[in-house]
């Protein structure tokens, strides 16, 4: 009598296989690690080979395992795509989308909009951050893609274009006259080791005037004129703008905007979102 592999426990299994881990897998199929190494387990003892070698706590591939991978790989897309063609919603679950504050608006929101109405059955989740803690989440397997402002992007970065960064202040403030100059900035912006390197290279004697982790406290020190702070050029927080003159701070180059993607998740939702962001943010 014909047998038939379990396809849950197969996904599983490539997902293991691909990501290196168990801890890393559950994250990208919403499991728990317990139900994961249960698929693991139920899918060796059907075909009643050890699929891993779980030596000096590393997960490797047996041989049989890389035999099972391949035929996995091509049975899993042969299941999605005939789903897919039979309209039986195989684009679902959650897509795990990060986006620095600075560059959320205006364009995410229309973009979650249009996912949203094209694959109604899909989750969009979205996180903002810092880049730097984005960047940290992305290895962990908490998102599926992310944005990033980042002077120097890192490995597997595809930069999608460039801005600015301008010194911004109180409307008609005078804040930037100040010496010391007396900055607002969050403790894990990207953009406060620049300002401060900037102004040391200048001579520019400066202090911390607002501080810790809310963008709020930073955002209403700066309209209060009791601080200068950094953005992108065209993400300016409302009641401030842009310090006039050409030498009144000194220059601060510019920063990218990056994409960067996950090896988890790829099919054709993700790929719509991550054409959406490249025609969103190339510039």
């Amino acid at each position: 009598m014909p047998r038939n592999l379990d396809l849950t426990a197969l996904r599983a299994f490539v997902t293991v296989a691909e990501v290196g881990g168990v801890t890393r897998a559950a994250g990208f199929l919403n499991l728990t690690q317990s139900a994961v190494s249960m698929q693991i387990k139920r899918l060796e003892e059907a075909l009643g080979q050890t699929l891993f070698l779980r030596a000096a706590r590393k997960l490797a591939l047996s041989s049989e395992g890389e035999q099972l991978l391949s035929y996995g790989r091509r049975m899993l897309a042969l299941n999605d795509e005939a789903l897919s063609r039979m309209g039986l919603g195989v684009y679902d679950g959650e897509i795990r989308l990060g986006v620095p504050h600075d560059v959320v608006y205006p364009m995410i929101p229309v973009i979650m909009k249009r996912l949203a109405q094209c694959y109604p059955r899909v989750r969009i989740n979205l996180t903002s951050c810092f880049t730097v803690l984005l960047k940290e989440g992305l290895a962990r397997g908490d998102y599926d893609v992310i944005l990033t402002t980042e002077e120097q992007p890192g490995a597997g970065a595809e930069i999608l274009g460039s801005r600015p960064m301008v010194w911004i202040g109180a409307i008609e403030g005078t804040a930037w006259q100040q010496r010391p100059l007396r900055l607002g900035f969050k403790n894990s912006c990207i953009f406060r080791p620049a300002a401060q390197a900037a102004l040391d290279a200048a001579g520019i004697p400066w202090e911390m005037a607002a501080g810790g982790e809310s963008e709020q406290v930073v955002e209403a020190t700066v309209a209060a004129d009791l601080a200068v702070s950094v953005r992108m050029l065209g993400n300016i927080p409302e009641g401030t703008a842009p310090i006039a003159g050409d030498n009144v701070l000194p220059a601060l180059g510019q920063t990218q905007i990056c994409l960067y993607s996950g090896d988890q998740r790829r099919d054709e939702v993700i790929d719509c979102l991550l054409s959406e962001l490249r025609c969103a943010y190339s510039c």
